[in-house]
């Protein structure tokens, strides 16, 4: 049976935490991810979970301390924002190359500087090709989903690569949300029991993690890394058939909103989604045939899957809420266009970035954006690849 709840992102991705009630976490707060690490210590202190929650100096000592509890055999998780995932880069590359299942939600703030605390997706773009596995969430009910199938991912011993699951900060993380919690049970089995590979504590079978590796092999062991994430997304649609049993919600590598006879559409990733659907809804009542596209599974992204999703469109915009310096366009936009090489006759495409630092996103950007779709649909001619948008001038 389904619990119908009105709680915020941070709170429903606490509750997974609970459902799941790992081994170990290691985490030290920073806004906007403090609130579940927060509310997931109340469940420590109140032995509604087994967890051995350990309150780290800073988040760098968190992930080393998510790594040593992962590698000696234990289901791990944690949470961070923004400067957090920051300071955490170098044990990111640890975790990943030491193939350690450690599931983390990641809040998406502004990185400094200036300093900002509000939602952008500069830190999950800065730490995309970290080897993580990445899931993106438009609301709170994805976010709690994800957290749930981002374990029996991580943990598929095909794959056993760390995950993280993107949510907005604030604007999800702290609305409130009608949204439906699974029984606890069925979360319970669904993840099933832990099983560890190669734990350093098995001191019957002595292993070592992050050895030197020169010239020899550390290309090989690369190539390796990459061959496990080539299997990623079948495990990823394997859990989510899995999942619509117990929950009724189905999920895929990405989302499709009237696309498929679209012939104008928007790539946009987590919240601004939600609004960018009512805003085709309304085009597509003048006619208009306007579609979206939202990835969820980010890392490994799915090329060739998308490039055949936006193939047949006219012109398709990109919009990104991080910004890629030093001359470049979007990093979202950048797969997108690598989606689309293979497909000569595909569609205009054009970047927009957005909402920088917690900047609202509003039907009327979507709107100004679908307007000049339309034109280069028409014309086939694009006046700016790159633009801000909701920029002052």
């Amino acid at each position: 049976m389904a619990k119908v709840v009105a709680v915020t992102g941070n709170e429903a991705v606490a509750y997974a935490l609970k459902q799941v009630n790992p081994d170990v976490s290691a985490a030290y707060p920073i806004t906007p991810a403090t609130d579940i690490m927060q509310r997931f210590t109340s469940y420590v202190s109140n032995g509604q979970v087994k967890t051995e929650m350990v309150l780290a100096e800073s988040e760098h000592s968190a992930m080393s301390g998510c790594i040593g509890a992962s590698a000696a055999g234990g289901r791990v998780m944690t949470a961070t924002s923004s400067q957090g995932m920051a300071l955490m880069w170098e044990e990111l590359f640890i975790a990943s190359g030491s193939r350690l299942p450690i599931v983390m939600a990641l809040v998406n703030r502004a990185l400094s500087a200036p300093l900002n605390i509000h939602g952008d997706h500069s830190d999950g773009m800065g730490a995309r090709d970290c080897g993580w596995i990445q899931l993106w969430s438009e609301n709170a009910q994805e976010a709690y989903d994800n957290t749930i199938q981002a374990f029996r991912i991580a943990e598929h011993m095909d794959i056993r690569l760390p995950a993280m699951v993107c949510l907005d900060g604030f604007i999800i993380s702290h609305s409130i949300e009608r949204m439906e919690y699974i029984d606890d049970d069925a979360v319970k089995n669904f993840v099933g029991e832990f099983k560890a590979l190669n734990p350093l504590l098995d001191i019957e079978h002595p292993v070592s993690y992050g050895p030197l590796i020169l010239t020899d092999y550390y290309m090989e062991y690369r190539k390796a890394h990459a061959e496990v994430m080539s299997k990623v997304s079948k495990v990823v649609l394997d859990a989510a058939k899995e999942f619509e049993k117990i929950s009724g919600r189905k999920y895929g590598l990405f989302e499709t909103y009237r696309l498929d006879d679209a012939e104008i559409g928007l790539v946009i990733l987590n919240s601004a989604a939600g609004t960018s659907k009512d805003v085709i809804d309304s085009f597509r009542e003048k006619g208009i045939k306007a579609g979206l596209l939202k990835p969820r599974l980010f890392r490994p992204f799915p090329y060739e899957e998308i490039g055949n999703a936006l193939k047949n469109l006219k012109a398709v915009c990109v919009l990104d809420r991080a910004d890629a310096f030093g001359g470049s366009y979007g990093p979202l936009f950048i797969d997108i266009a690598a989606s689309l090489y293979p497909h000569k006759n595909g569609p205009v495409l054009m970047n927009k970035i957005y909402g920088l630092g917690g900047r609202d996103y509003l039907p009327g950007h979507a709107e100004l954006v679908l307007n000049e779709l339309v034109d280069i649909a028409k014309t086939g001619k694009v006046k700016m690849i790159k633009e801000y948008i909701g920029v002052r001038e």
